[in-house]
This record gives structure tokens, sequence and C-alpha cells, in this order.
């Protein structure tokens, strides 16, 4: 994925960058799961994830 946009809770900044991301596989409630992205803020470094709509 390119230019994958967050919320970064350290710098508190709405569409940061998510850097040297990935797509991972959560867990959600009763089992279930889910997609996210997660990666490093492009200023802080903090790392930020951000949850995905379910693949169909």
């Amino acid at each position: 994925m390119e230019d994958v946009k967050g919320y970064c809770v350290k710098c508190k900044e709405k569409d940061r960058k998510i850097v040297d991301g990935k797509e991972v596989v959560m867990q959600k409630k009763g089992g279930k799961t889910g997609r996210a992205y997660t990666g490093k803020c492009e200023v802080c470094g903090t790392t930020m994830y951000k949850i995905l709509p379910s693949a169909k």
C-alpha cells in the first residue's frame, strides 16, 4: 500500500503518513479477525495502526 495515513497518538495529529508499514491480521471480538495496517509515524517514530475495512 502506498501513502497510508492515520492518527498519531503521540503527535495528536490526523493524517500522518505511516512509513515502513505492512498489513497485519488482528483479533476482534468473538474470535473473528480483521485487517489493519501498522508502521511508524513519519515525524516521531511512534508505532501507528490503521484499521482497514473487511475484504469482500
